[in-house]
């Protein structure tokens, strides 16, 4: 936990990427609406991820 995170924040949106028999699957869960999707994803996605992370912690305050 950094200290930008507190146990009083209210957890909204985790995400899992998960790898079993070969295939990569993205479990969403809104913890607003108390809703999961799930979402099949290919290696290449998979391997953009870092990239995804770095454009979004770039766009952060």
């Amino acid at each position: 936990m950094n200290e930008r995170e507190s146990r009083d924040d209210d957890l909204l949106y985790s995400a899992e990427l998960r790898h079993a028999d070969g295939e990569y699957v993205l479990t969403i869960n809104n913890h607003r609406c108390g809703e999961i999707e799930v979402f099949p994803v290919s290696r290449k996605a998979v391997k953009r991820i870092p990239f995804y992370l770095s454009a979004l912690r770039g766009k952060l305050p």
